[in-house]
């Protein structure tokens, strides 16, 4: 069934109770209007790399005006992937090549459709090694290093507090409008409950990869029991609250089921956790007119990336998932038309040592590289700044190859959400800085990798 997690459940819950006389934060999407699909729709897909995916042998230096491949080498000791497996990529006159498992992004960025964004993490505002050094907490994000933190923060965009919102959540909120009138949300979630797609004011669906699973055709009688209970006025606001929920996301189970039913795609998707994650994305995306939405946000995950040992072998294996599923599903928006429509692009809470530890795999890092891939994307080329890979340099946060970040998550996230739609600006209702508060510290909050 549609419907969310126990925190998320309780706590709109709670919120409804204390709206005067309704069910305000919950009753958003009962008066939305679709501007329908088509020229209008657009949706963004984020790809969640659970663990701190190892950027080091994602993207690599083969001959740059910056650093050779042998100053990765160096550093990178026995992981050091062999340069002539490599995937070369071109970013102007530099050379890099990419992991040997993500050959379907290599052939994306090679037809501009897809893009690296380099060094991507959680600032406050700009660092390097000298002000990091400072041990300036005001100026540093809070935790850093912890897998729990840096997820929070990363759904968040709040550096140096606690958020009961996520940034997709945010934009959601703002560009809910542009829904109105559609029977299912502007938000799915393929990989179960998620900070980054919860709002203030609106929620995503929880959606299994076979599909909304509810009461259907031969158990009328018990849908018909489970109704009445629904309606039974117990006069307690909390109970009221939390069957308005539930009914809610049974109205959303029928939506969807009855939108995707008989639904089929031709691209055929890899049958890989991921692989059925964006299967079911395309699906939603397809039947997207039947539900009214001209906005869609998605969310999915892969884990398994803390890899402080055996990197090698089980990197491989993710990578390898990662790529093929990409692949298939930005053949599937050709396949929907809607290749210029759809954004996807990669998150993890942080990147890991350039140097290995001694169990064959790396620690806890900071900053890492991200891919970028969709019609719209400004691709074949690196955004950002790449950092040299020497131990001690400038952006080295410990000597370890720590990449200190030099594009900050919420550039990264504001490049996104004004594609989007959300207006530029650092301050004010309606502009990126209402949902980044952090954005204003930044010379840019456009890295211009979207057209």
């Amino acid at each position: 069934m549609l419907i969310r997690s126990r925190r998320g459940f309780l706590r709109d819950a709670v919120r409804s109770v204390g709206a005067a006389g309704a069910l305000g934060a919950l009753g958003k999407f009962g008066e939305m209007n679709a501007l329908a699909a088509g020229g209008n729709y657009q949706g963004l897909v984020c790809i969640y790399l659970g663990g701190g995916n190892d950027g080091h042998n994602t993207v690599i230096p083969i001959t740059t005006a910056q650093q050779p491949y042998q100053l990765y080498k160096n550093g990178r000791g026995a992981l050091a992937l062999p340069q002539a497996g490599l995937l070369s990529i071109n970013n102007g006159n530099d050379v890099y090549g990419l992991h040997p498992k993500l050959g379907a992004i290599q052939n994306l960025y090679q037809q501009g459709k897809a893009a690296v964004v380099a060094n991507v993490g959680m600032l406050v505002k700009p660092l390097d090694r000298n002000s990091y050094n400072t041990n300036n907490s005001a100026i540093i994000p809070n935790a850093l290093f912890s897998h729990s933190d840096q997820s929070s923060q990363w759904h968040t965009a709040n550096p140096t507090g606690l958020g009961s919102t996520g940034w997709g959540g945010r934009v959601s909120d703002l560009l809910n409008p542009l829904n109105s009138g559609a029977t299912f949300p502007t938000m799915s979630s393929l990989s179960g409950s998620s900070l980054f797609v919860t709002g203030q004011s609106t929620f995503a669906a929880t959606v299994p990869t076979g599909g909304a699973a509810m009461l259907q055709a031969g158990n009328q009688a018990r849908a018909a029991g489970q109704q009445q209970l629904l309606a039974f006025d117990n006069g307690l606001q909390l109970v009221q609250a939390a069957n308005a929920v539930l009914t809610r996301g049974v109205s959303y189970a029928q939506a969807l089921n009855s939108a995707l039913q008989g639904v089929t795609l031709a691209t055929v998707f890899p049958t890989t956790p991921l692989g059925a994650q964006l299967k079911m994305v395309a699906k939603i995306m397809k039947v997207r007119a039947a539900l009214g939405l001209s906005r869609q946000i998605f969310f999915c995950s892969m884990g398994g990336f803390d890899t402080h040992g055996g990197q090698l072998a089980a990197q491989d294996a993710l990578l390898q998932e990662l790529g093929q599923a990409v692949g298939a599903f930005y053949a599937a928006t050709q396949e929907l038309t809607l290749e210029n429509s759809v954004t996807t692009f990669t998150a993890s809470e942080f990147g890991r040592t350039l140097t290995p530890n001694s169990n064959g795999g790396t620690d806890h890092a900071w900053g890492s590289h991200h891919f970028v891939i969709g019609g719209g994307v400004l691709g074949g080329k690196f955004y950002g700044q790449f950092p040299t890979l020497a131990l001690g340099s400038l952006y080295d946060a410990n000597n370890r190859g720590t990449l200190i970040p030099t594009t900050s998550v919420d550039q990264y996230g504001a490049t996104l959400a004004q594609w989007f739609g959300v207006a530029p600006g650092s301050n004010g209702p309606g502009t990126v800085g209402s949902i980044f508060g952090n954005i204003g510290n930044f010379t840019s909050a456009n890295l211009g990798f979207l057209g």
